[in-house]
């Protein structure tokens, strides 16, 4: 049994065959705006002040409407953060990429706008007791 062959997404046309024109190819849309470097670059600042410690699940909440000095995009922040949402989630919010983020997070930490908070993190299991006392509470009903 022989192995299945590959095929050339644009083969070579054989010397018998005239050259074939090349046929349009199919163009997707953009998937979102693009940033370059120079964008990212003023979005940041030049001063590469080191970030604070924060993880992709790390949550932040806003205690104050956005300030009239705020960029842009820290008052996208500040708007977006009266809820609790993680940094992962304001990343895709935004479409900037995380280590953007965490700087603008960090001018908004040192200015004391944003509280950052680690997740509630929950037991793999649950408390036998807590099971129990719910189970009997159901049977009640």
């Amino acid at each position: 049994m022989t192995p299945p062959q590959r095929r050339r997404r644009h083969p070579e046309p054989s010397p018998e065959q005239p050259p074939t024109p090349p046929q349009q190819e199919r163009q997707d849309p953009p998937e979102g705006p693009k940033k370059n470097p120079e964008r990212l670059y003023v979005i940041t600042g030049p001063d590469g002040a080191e970030r604070s410690e924060l993880d992709l699940v790390t949550l932040i909440v806003a205690h104050v409407d956005p300030p009239p000095s705020a960029t842009p995009e820290q008052a996208a922040l500040l708007r977006l953060c009266t809820a609790p949402l993680s940094v992962a989630e304001l990343s895709a919010y935004l479409s900037l990429p995380f280590s953007v983020v965490t700087v603008l997070l960090t001018e908004l930490l040192t200015a004391e706008l944003v509280t950052a908070r680690a997740p509630v993190i929950r037991q793999a299991l649950a408390d036998r007791s807590l099971l129990e006392a719910v189970m009997h509470g159901l049977q009640r009903l």
